[in-house]
């Protein structure tokens, strides 16, 4: 009877956040073309830009303000996927009447706080709801953003290239859909879920802990887990340099190479879908078999690879299409240790905390990086940039290579002294 409850717990879990990523694609792939789209259609300045490049990863320092209700609280998990969902979907709903492009921005980066806040909840319910299941669930998660973006990105980049008015109300229907997707959250079992939402509640009277709080928790985490603290470097590399380089790409795409929406999305989705879907189950397979250092060397160095193919694209278009292959082989890897490190370094502990500091982190680079990188594209160009990225990428790549060694003769002498 026990062993039954787990599969349907399990099956309905999965099932519901397979629904959630199915619906909520479409309009994650017009968000994720926002920046070409308005550069082309409503010419944005160059503050604009970097705005929107540094919303997404910089909407991670407001994140952990939403989810730190989860933190060693089980009944909050629920009510938090489901007020994150429907709400990072609702400013799209009002694009056909609004005419304003920092509207456009501000909703965006609503958009990415929200979805972000949602990671440490989804790893809590893998972990208590599909303890066998996790890593796999993941790479489904993956594979559906990279399969949808594929079909959807070539189909919105015919429509918008040869209707290009029409953006606007594809915000609006996609929105819709993503939004109606936070019925399939429902039927999660949660204990209490009812009370659970009665109880949420605003308070004015300690604003300034409940500020500092996550900050606080992850800075002790840090200080007590020395090896988390070594990865969070690593990744301000690798991570670091595929964000400084965003800034150049709508010059590099639309006034560089010339490219039309359905020849960015052909290699911005459909061939990113390509390189996630033949890493994903390896990936999967290698971050079982070997040390999470050992594969964050891997990853951040298939990062290094992909300014290389992309500016050798000015030659032809073919190696445009290569150097997104290899982004999404990058990419697959980076999303499952991004992931499923907090996990690992957890171990039997709540990794909520640690999820957390995986988004802030991301925010503090994202705050800072793709305004140096145009900065720098005033200077030294689209190539200079690329090429500054692809350093900082090796840089992370060597700086796991040290760590594994590190670990590999901590774990000799260890055995030796035993």
């Amino acid at each position: 009877m026990i062993e039954n409850c787990r599969k349907e717990i399990s099956r309905v879990t999965q099932w519901s956040f397979i629904c959630t990523r199915l619906m909520g694609t479409p309009c994650w792939c017009l968000l994720n073309m926002l920046v070409f789209i308005l550069y082309k259609n409503i010419h944005l300045t160059p503050l604009q830009i970097i705005v929107i490049v540094a919303l997404k990863p910089a909407a991670s320092l407001l994140s952990p303000y939403w989810c730190q209700s989860i933190y060693q609280r089980p009944h909050n998990i629920v009510p938090n996927l489901i007020g994150a969902n429907f709400l990072r979907h609702l400013p799209f709903l009002f694009v056909p009447w609004i005419n304003s492009a920092w509207y456009m921005i501000i909703a965006f980066g609503m958009n990415m706080v929200l979805a972000r806040a949602t990671i440490p909840a989804w790893m809590e319910l893998f972990k208590s709801n599909l303890p066998d299941k996790k890593e796999q669930t993941v790479g489904y998660g993956t594979m559906i953003d990279y399969i949808g973006n594929a079909v959807f990105s070539v189909a919105i980049g015919y429509l918008l290239d040869y209707y290009p008015h029409i953006w606007k109300w594809l915000f609006f229907f996609t929105a819709a859909l993503g939004a109606l997707s936070t019925c399939t959250l429902l039927s999660i079992p949660t204990p209490d879920l009812l009370s659970s939402l009665n109880k949420i509640s605003l308070s004015f009277s300690n604003i300034r802990e409940k500020t500092m709080r996550p900050w606080k928790q992850v800075w002790q985490l840090l200080l007590e887990d020395k090896k988390f603290a070594l990865f969070q470097v690593g990744f301000m590399f690798g991570g670091g340099g595929l964000m400084v380089m965003q800034p150049a790409l709508p010059q590099l795409f639309i006034d560089n190479l010339h490219l039309s929406f359905v020849e960015m999305g052909l290699a911005i989705a459909f061939c990113k879908a390509i390189g996630v879907l033949f890493s994903s189950s390896l990936w999967a397979n290698y971050f079982r078999r070997v040390h999470i250092f050992q594969f964050c060397t891997l990853v951040t160095f298939f990062a290094a690879l992909f300014p290389f193919f992309l500016l050798a694209s000015s030659f032809h278009i073919f190696l445009l299409y290569i150097a997104y292959i290899f982004y999404g082989i990058m990419q697959a890897g980076s999303e499952l240790n991004w992931h499923m490190s907090g996990l690992v370094f957890a171990k039997e502990k709540d990794s909520s905390i640690y999820s957390i500091t995986n988004i802030l982190t991301v925010g503090i680079r994202g705050s800072i990086l793709p305004l140096l990188g145009g900065i720098l594209l005033e200077s030294i160009y689209p190539l200079g940039v690329m090429l500054f990225g692809a350093l900082l990428c090796l840089l992370g790549s060597f700086h796991f290579i040290l760590l594994f060694r590190e670990e590999n003769k901590r774990i000799f002498n260890t055995k030796n002294i035993n």
